[in-house]
């Protein structure tokens, strides 16, 4: 049966990145919920065409593009689809991330190569594809970073430095395609829970993940909240919005105390026993 809510987004066209699983697929949902039509684009072909399929069934058009953010061209085939079946495209929602985590010692460059390749260069494949089209209907972007790209933490390196590049880039961008009427939200979640910690630097699904790369349940926010809060703060155009009271408090934290933030960071490292020498990973 169609889905007969006139929602914030109706009939605009929504491309997501990332949106097999986790945000990207509670996204994908609660745009369609909005009444947008999506281009989801993941790797996993089976996940997102299914969710596709579960969309279009509700009333709203979705199509499945597979494609990795890493590969040049992808990102443009997906943009070309959104063009050529609805003639549009409205919103483009950078999502597509993942982590690499571990001691400094134990990394190598090309850790933290394929860190940056995805959760930097991903970001600004689905940018410079996207923006012609969203020019024309002056449109808006999402950017998913990351508490840690502001909330620096050991053992998670890359990570952190892969999501602290996204800070400048959304800010510089938001004063540069303000005046072609293009909106620039950049969404800081503290710990969603999400795949993200079920699966190896390489992105293999771990059967039994260690607990210390699991944060406490306390701490984690629904990937359904978080996508409530990325739809809301997409359509009023907010520069920023942190997802998790423990996002809003952590960054302020950092902005105004951080010498209790290192002291707070160190002492649980020590308690948790995940000294350096310790191999362990963390991950957010």
């Amino acid at each position: 049966m169609a889905n007969s809510h006139a929602g914030k987004f109706q009939a605009q066209v929504v491309l997501i990145t990332g949106a097999s699983s986790g945000i990207g697929e509670a996204v994908a949902r609660e745009f369609a919920r909005e009444g947008a039509h999506t281009v989801l684009m993941a790797r996993r072909a089976e996940r997102i065409e299914a969710l596709a399929g579960e969309l279009s069934a509700s009333g709203r058009r979705s199509l499945a593009v597979t494609g990795d953010v890493t590969r040049d061209g992808d990102l443009e085939r997906a943009v070309a689809l959104a063009r050529s079946e609805f003639g549009r495209l409205d919103v483009a929602v950078a999502n597509a991330g993942f982590s690499v985590g571990g001691r400094f010692v134990d990394l190598t460059l090309e850790d933290y190569r394929r860190q940056l390749e995805t959760n930097v260069f991903g970001v600004l494949r689905t940018l410079f594809a996207a923006l012609p089209e969203l020019r024309k209907t002056r449109g808006r972007i999402v950017v998913v970073g990351s508490l840690l790209g502001i909330v620096p933490v050991p053992l998670a390196t890359p990570y952190c430095m892969s999501k602290f590049a996204l800070v400048p880039l959304c800010d510089g961008l938001s004063h540069e395609l303000a005046p072609l009427g293009v909106s620039v939200t950049h969404i800081l979640p503290g710990f969603v829970a999400s795949e993200i910690y079920q699966v190896d630097n390489r992105g293999v699904r771990l059967e039994a993940p260690p607990p210390q790369r699991t944060p406490p349940s306390w701490l984690l926010v629904s990937t359904a909240q978080t996508a409530r809060q990325i739809v809301s703060a997409a359509y009023h155009r907010k520069h920023t919005r942190f997802v998790g009271l423990h996002s809003r408090i952590g960054s302020a934290l950092q902005r105004h105390f951080p010498g209790l933030v290192h002291f707070a960071i160190s002492r649980a490292i020590r308690r948790a026993g995940l000294r350096g020498d310790s191999g362990a990973a963390a991950q957010g």
